[in-house]
């Protein structure tokens, strides 16, 4: 059984449909054609996060890029024109095993499947992928952080970490270090060791992008302060941005 996250979308202009799915195993799937006919798909696009050996995705969920890519897709499609919802965002449990060869065959009909069983019930696609992570164990985002627009011009580590941040999840050091940091939605915390350590290049690059998500992530944000009794005692937070050193 796998589960699954996703939604179809309709042009009357050019008749054209496109369904996008997102599955458990941390895979983002893609068709789209002619309405009444069969739909082209597109090669599925594996979360780099699987099992990847690169170490910049070390630490980042399997499903935090392909569900950022959903929420992307469905504004790219709807704003070129595909704003008759077919099929509303739905979360679908699939009687097909991601763990086998995924061929052409198995590939449409991991798509019927989807468009056979999703429900007709109306929900924001927000409300799909809250429920997909909560079927999961997956915690979500908070309803009060909305999706604001994206410098194009950011560094793929950093906007990879943005994602991170935007899922709800927490961003630490590759490597465990004497000191180590983490930065997530509550704020920016740094872990000191009682004999301290100083930082290689590699390290200061892995926490300037960091540092640079969390303050794409909090802008134009009311950001609460986090309390000290919050902190274990051997960390301690940053000062707020501004204050301190910029």
């Amino acid at each position: 059984m796998t589960l699954t996250v996703g939604f179809r979308l309709g042009n009357d202009t050019t008749t054209r449909q496109v369904t996008v799915l997102v599955t458990q195993g941390g895979y983002l799937h893609r068709a789209q054609g002619l309405y009444g006919k069969l739909p082209r798909l597109s090669r599925p696009e594996r979360s780099p996060a699987v099992d990847s050996p690169i170490p910049s995705f070390r630490g980042e969920h399997p499903l935090a890029r392909p569900i950022a890519d959903l929420r992307r897709h469905h504004a790219a499609y709807t704003k070129k024109g595909y704003t008759r919802v077919l099929i509303p965002p739905a979360v679908v449990r699939l009687d097909y095993d991601e763990t086998r060869p995924l061929s052409a065959v198995a590939h449409r009909e991991l798509f019927q499947a989807f468009t056979g069983a999703a429900p007709t019930t109306p929900q924001s696609l927000e409300a799909a992928i809250t429920a997909f992570r909560a079927a999961l164990g997956l915690p979500s985002r908070p309803e009060h952080i909305t999706q604001a627009p994206r410098d194009q011009t950011l560094p793929p580590r950093v906007a990879a970490m943005l994602r991170t941040l935007e899922d709800g999840s927490a961003l630490t050091p590759a490597h465990r270090r004497l000191v180590g940091w983490s930065v997530s939605d509550q704020g920016v915390r740094l872990h000191v060791g009682p004999t301290g350590e100083i930082l290689g290049r590699a390290a200061v690059v892995e926490l300037q992008a960091a540092l640079s998500a969390w303050l794409h992530f909090t802008k134009d944000k009311e950001h609460p302060t986090p309390q000290s009794n919050d902190l274990a005692p051997s960390r301690r937070s940053l000062p707020a941005p501004g204050t301190a050193a910029d």
